[in-house]
């Protein structure tokens, strides 16, 4: 069942939440105060590059304005949960009432935002095979915040939650009956995001809405009356539109040939698919969209990385306009979503034909809506906003378990 908005309408009392956004090697962080009809966030930040030499921490108050940028190692998630805890000792503001953790993928068994317990634990140690990537670190950083923390109540907000509901046409893959009974299906991500979308368009939710999460990892979303109907990730966060370092989908037989004549084992596939492929892959210079078009001029493998990225989200959207018989509004999120102008028109360029249309000066300034009013439908640019959604749920959850 999709994971309701959680709006936090007659809950319980005001909580601080801190909400936790573990990835890979970097960890986002923000304290919210969160009360029935608002949410105020009163610190946020991220500790980056974990675990490498160049590691950095960042701090930004209520307002925005960068409190603290420090380049200095960070070992890991536990290191990084202490820099976070003596930072929100030191600011005097009030102590969390509850964390609340970001979890990419549980697994067939866990599909709704839940307080985390020991068995909680345990299927989300299950599920880490679904998404090696993601799910140890998050495991670690539920552990060391247990540590910090302890006994604060903590949840888990599910990226897998807003797609549960999914079609049959749209969840089931082609394969046989009874690897899908083990649960190998399409999950889709990227809920959390979603989710914050709809929360921000509340009462203007159209019927036909594609939501396209474009950043280190990208995804596309038909939503039709409020609820998921198809998304562009399947099993795991690796599939759908090329990424950052990940090649999106991939001819099977890729895989295959690799293992038949380069004797490719599972790990080797692996680091190939998240780690060296995408526009790391494409250009052989870098995953970051800026550092691509700085390079362009002068790099036809970066300008060719570019125009992939933006062809393959666009056949997506593509895609999820015939899913949705048509659509009403496409929203563009996520790091590149919400910044890159320039890959915003390549893509909707080419929709043209479709009656998409862009005003040059409002996508520019991406002041919504970036439509041309002759376009056929809204095209707006909206703020992910995941660490205000997963304190939205957390207080929600704490509310039901104790009434």
């Amino acid at each position: 069942m999709n994971a309701p908005d959680c709006a936090t309408s007659g809950v319980g009392p005001d909580l601080y939440v801190l909400a936790l956004n573990s990835g890979s090697s970097s960890l986002k962080f923000g304290l919210h105060h969160v009360g029935d009809a608002r949410i105020e966030t009163l610190l946020s930040g991220e500790a980056e590059a974990i675990g490498e030499r160049a590691g950095k921490f960042r701090a930004r108050d209520s307002r925005g304005h960068e409190l603290l940028c420090e380049t200095t190692p960070i070992a890991g998630q536990r290191e990084a949960i202490v820099r976070i805890g003596k930072l929100l000792a030191d600011s005097g503001l009030p102590p969390p009432d509850a964390i609340g953790h970001r979890i990419v993928h549980g697994g067939p068994k866990l599909r709704r935002h839940c307080l985390i317990d020991d068995a909680v634990l345990h299927q989300l140690e299950a599920a880490t095979a679904f998404a090696p990537l993601h799910i140890p670190p998050a495991l670690s950083v539920i552990r060391f915040a247990r540590e910090h923390y302890p006994g604060l109540p903590q949840a888990a907000c599910l990226d897998t939650a807003f797609h549960a509901e999914l079609p049959d046409v749209a969840r089931v893959l082609p394969i046989p009956k009874e690897w899908q009974r083990e649960g190998i299906q399409r999950y889709g991500f990227h809920g959390l995001s979603c989710e914050s979308i709809l929360h921000q368009l509340a009462d203007d939710v159209p019927h036909r809405l594609i939501i396209a999460h474009l950043g280190s990892g990208a995804s596309i979303t038909a939503v039709k009356g409020g609820k998921s109907i198809d998304t562009s990730m399947g099993l795991t966060p690796s599939g759908g539109a090329i990424m950052g370092t990940r090649s999106g989908d991939l001819d099977p037989g890729v895989l295959v040939y690799l293992m038949r004549e380069k004797k490719f084992d599972a790990a080797m596939l692996e680091e190939l698919v998240d780690h060296r492929s995408g526009l790391l892959g494409i250009s052989g210079l870098d995953s970051d969209m800026r550092r691509l078009h700085a390079a362009a001029a002068s790099n036809a493998d970066a300008r060719l990385a570019i125009e992939m990225f933006c062809h393959g989200v666009r056949k997506q959207i593509a895609a999820m306009i015939a899913a949705l018989d048509g659509v009403d509004l496409i929203i563009f999120t996520g790091g590149i979503g919400e910044n890159d102008g320039a890959v915003r028109a390549a893509i909707c360029g080419g929709l043209s034909w479709i009656g998409i249309r862009l005003d040059e000066a409002g996508n520019h300034a991406a002041n919504n809506p970036i439509s041309n009013p002759a376009s056929r439908c809204r095209v707006h640019v909206l703020a992910s906003q995941e660490e205000e959604q997963i304190a939205r749920h957390t207080r929600t959850l704490l509310a039901r378990h104790r009434a």
